[in-house]
């Protein structure tokens, strides 16, 4: 048996280092941000965060005791240019600036989102003041994100809701109940943009037609946080 001499290099060159926090019961966000962050130069590091198999405002806040943790597995040696804590209503009940500091305390990481704050800075980049939202959870989860949103000066006019708390059944809603309730929230009155509600939810492939369909910008959990993520590292962010 030989033992064999190696040589180290620097770091790949790569344009940005990014990384999630995503829920242990999450099925869809790693998937739809490497279709909304294809570059195969910028990296993407994943940590997962124990959650509840049914989203309620109690098992959200027993996350907020599993954030420092979840930050910590990332990799030590990696510097990051952005990490998201991938969870809109998490953020809402946690608060933002708590996640956020959670988080830079336990990685290397210049910026600190998560979807709350993607989707406040991006409706501030649109000047959109007005969203139809849509939520896969029962009306009660989403409420403290609709106050959230209107202390950002934010209105949720329309709002419908699925009515369901098991994060297995949330990844399974398909396209056409999706289409008809972006639909509803569209037809219910004047709105700039039509939100689409949690990571789990399955969207990125309806966003554009349905964009084309309502004549207002269709925005989701995902394609908001990607949004930020890349305009916080320097990155193209026309994704809409």
């Amino acid at each position: 048996m030989k033992k064999l001499t190696y040589q180290i290099e620097p770091t790949l060159n790569q344009r940005a280092t990014l990384g999630l926090i995503v829920l242990s019961e999450d099925e869809t966000i790693e998937l739809e941000m490497r279709q909304l962050i294809p570059e195969t130069d910028v990296a993407i590091h994943v940590s997962r965060v124990r959650s509840g198999e049914n989203l309620t405002s109690e098992t959200i806040l027993e996350m907020k005791g599993e954030l420092a943790a979840a930050a910590s597995l990332l990799p030590k040696s990696a510097r990051f240019d952005c990490v998201a804590y991938a969870c809109t209503s998490g953020t809402s009940v946690i608060g933002a600036d708590i996640v956020h500091r959670l988080v830079a305390e336990n990685c290397d990481a210049t910026h600190v989102t998560d979807p709350l704050s993607a989707l406040i800075a991006y409706c501030q980049h649109a000047k959109a003041k007005r969203l139809g939202f849509l939520s896969p959870y029962r009306a009660d989860v989403s409420t403290t994100l609709r106050q959230r949103l209107s202390e950002a000066n934010i209105e949720t006019p329309s709002f419908a809701y699925f009515g369901e708390d098991h994060e297995a059944t949330v990844v399974r809603i398909n396209a056409s109940s999706i289409i008809s309730g972006a639909r509803e929230i569209a037809r219910s009155g004047p709105i700039d943009a039509v939100f689409l509600s949690c990571t789990n939810l399955r969207t990125s492939t309806l966003i554009a037609s349905l964009s084309n369909e309502l004549s207002v910008p269709v925005l989701s959990s995902n394609s908001v946080l990607a949004w930020h993520m890349r305009h916080l590292s320097k990155l193209n962010s026309d994704i809409f």
